[in-house]
């Protein structure tokens, strides 16, 4: 049986890529903590050893393919292996952008970041995965693509193309003991907070409409079932895009810009 040690988080800095590293650590996991922000990227990193793990702050910015590249082999050049990659990132301001109105830039800068960051992440740790056949990849997507939310078109775009290469990707790789799987947080990040406090009302609303009654704590509701996906247990699972959103998205939710 394979023990999986090192997981590289992409944007762990804060919100759900931040409770995963939490988690992870106190499972006593080795964290790439793969981040823009020096500052909270190293903050995070040097948390991790006191609940159990270990952290490397990897200074990462998934606008740049090289740079995305350069975060796995520096993890490699620490650590000799990856056995998880969590690709977690995506740059902030989203909101919006519609069909009809989005730049040509806009949309090529958001599918280079949501998109082809993944797939060179993605691309970068497949030798390793394969040769030591096994792997998981798993890649955080949103249920704003799914239901097609209004006013986010670019990041819509992006994640549902993210979908798509992780179901091509566990058809491929399958065969190399690698799973690739998807997950749609429903998560109370600081993000989502801030939202809720410029708009009280259909926050309100977005949580009544959840069959659980509230939105997820990244650390306690969300990064245990990517965990589980980390694991040896899950070896049996991929391709899949699993819900976490406490039953959010079966009628979808009202969401408008």
């Amino acid at each position: 049986m394979h023990t999986p040690e090192v997981v590289i988080i992409t944007g762990a800095g804060g919100g759900i890529g931040e409770g995963l590293a939490r988690v992870f650590a106190r499972n006593g996991w080795t964290v790439v903590v793969a981040e823009i922000d020096r500052d909270r990227g190293q903050a995070v990193a040097d948390a991790l050893p006191a609940l159990g793990g270990k952290g490397l702050f990897i200074e990462t910015d998934i606008r740049d393919l090289a740079s995305v590249r350069a975060m796995v082999n520096q993890a490699l050049d620490a650590f000799g292996r990856v056995d998880v990659l969590v690709n977690n990132a995506y740059p902030t301001g989203s909101a919006g952008t519609t069909v009809s109105g989005i730049s040509d830039e806009r949309l090529q800068g958001s599918m280079m970041a949501g998109f082809h960051a993944v797939a060179a992440a993605m691309q970068a740790v497949y030798p390793v995965m394969a040769a030591q056949r096994w792997g998981r990849v798993i890649n955080m997507c949103s249920l704003n693509g799914v239901n097609a939310h209004a006013g986010t078109v670019d990041y819509n775009c992006a994640k549902e193309a993210v979908r798509t290469l992780t179901r091509t990707a566990a058809v491929e790789w399958g065969k190399d003991g690698i799973t690739c799987n998807a997950v749609c947080p429903g998560a109370a990040t600081p993000a989502f907070r801030a939202r809720m406090a410029e708009m009280p009302e259909m926050m309100a609303g977005i949580q009544k409409m959840i069959p659980m009654g509230y939105s997820g704590d990244p650390e306690e509701d969300i990064a245990p079932v990517v965990l589980f996906l980390a694991s040896e247990g899950s070896r049996y699972l991929t391709g899949n895009t699993l819900y976490v959103d406490g039953g959010g998205h079966i009628n979808g939710v009202p969401w408008k810009p």
